[in-house]
């Protein structure tokens, strides 16, 4: 376990039990007592948690914890997920991503695909996102032109929200639209937590002539705060080998394209 992986498990202990003593988290982690207390150190410094005597407690001002601290859920099926999506990308397209832990790892994933890629060699991608991170990670590599949304960046996500992306999102034409979403009711639409994500979402739904929604199993049938869209925006759902074959049927009854990832996809 490096350390980022360390720091993402202890703030999650932590938040998940309201308080964690040093030596719980010795037995959880399987490292040494003086590296706890400076990974807590570390985590107090960011403000995520609060230092105790002989531990640390949850920082209630804190919210949810900032992506990079977060352990990723279903991380086998996710990486699947990102897999498939590099699959649906062109030479020559515009596409878009918007935040999350999905998307994230298929950003990286097509990062390295254009890049190794020789059908990309003339003609490369153009990338959209309103994420800071998925910009910073694609940035460097070639035949990736990057482009970035407006907005202030939200810390918890590294996505930037609020009115300053409608400057730019009215204006500009996305081919392909990679979404990841906290919850997809088969009815209602595809939802996410914050409502100001939310609505850049939304924005990038608009631009798009095509959007795949990036969703583990345990996102469908399920709603969230705010919502995106209706369902009848959504072209394709990629989700994992775990699906609920009822939901597959569900998504498919309204036209959707059900693409589900497996390991053995990697």
């Amino acid at each position: 376990m490096n350390r980022q992986e360390r720091l993402s498990r202890l703030a999650d202990l932590i938040v998940e039990r309201g308080s964690l003593r040093v030596e719980e988290a010795v037995e959880e982690l399987k490292v040494s007592p003086a590296t706890v207390r400076r990974d807590l150190d570390m985590l107090a410094e960011q403000q995520l948690i609060v230092r105790t005597r002989g531990g640390a407690s949850a920082n209630a001002q804190s919210g949810e914890l900032p992506l990079r601290y977060r352990a990723v859920t279903q991380p086998e099926q996710k990486a699947a997920i990102a897999q498939a999506a590099t699959r649906l990308i062109k030479p020559g397209e515009v596409i878009g991503f918007n935040g999350g832990t999905t998307t994230t790892l298929a950003a990286y994933e097509v990062g390295v695909r254009v890049s190794g890629d020789d059908s990309f060699a003339d003609d490369g991608i153009t990338l959209v996102t309103n994420a800071i991170n998925i910009a910073n990670d694609l940035v460097v590599r070639p035949r990736v032109r990057v482009v970035v949304t407006g907005g202030v960046v939200r810390a918890r996500s590294y996505e930037l929200i609020g009115p300053l992306s409608d400057l730019l999102l009215p204006s500009i034409s996305v081919d392909t639209l990679f979404l990841g979403v906290n919850g997809i009711d088969f009815s209602t639409g595809i939802y996410a937590n914050h409502e100001g994500e939310a609505a850049v979402n939304a924005a990038l739904v608009a631009s798009a002539n095509k959007v795949v929604v990036l969703a583990d199993s345990t996102k469908l049938g399920t709603t969230a705060f705010a919502r995106i869209s209706p369902i009848s925006a959504v072209s394709t759902v990629i989700t994992d080998g775990d699906a609920n074959p009822a939901h597959v049927r569900q998504l498919e009854a309204q036209g959707i394209e059900v693409i589900k990832a497996t390991n053995s996809t990697i």
